[in-house]
């Protein structure tokens, strides 16, 4: 299996907690193998395998529970 990671910026958290709720709705999609978020610095990663989901499925993902997503 062969991953790729990608940086992202979130915009909308205001906790430490909603850095923890995407941590884990990232987590829990198929094909992600680690994901982290960052509340401090707004910033998360996500490592995933392209055959088995989109990066844009990852984002839109975040996005409905009312997130911004913006690729570094």
């Amino acid at each position: 299996m062969t991953t790729t990671k990608i940086q992202f910026t979130v915009q909308g958290m205001h906790c430490g907690a909603c850095a923890t709720s995407i941590q884990m709705l990232l987590s829990m999609q198929e094909g992600v193998t680690k994901a982290s978020v960052d509340y401090d610095s707004k910033k998360g990663e996500v490592e995933y395998d392209p055959e088995k989901v989109k990066i844009e499925d990852l984002f839109k993902t975040v996005e409905e529970i009312g997130y911004k997503i913006t690729k570094i």
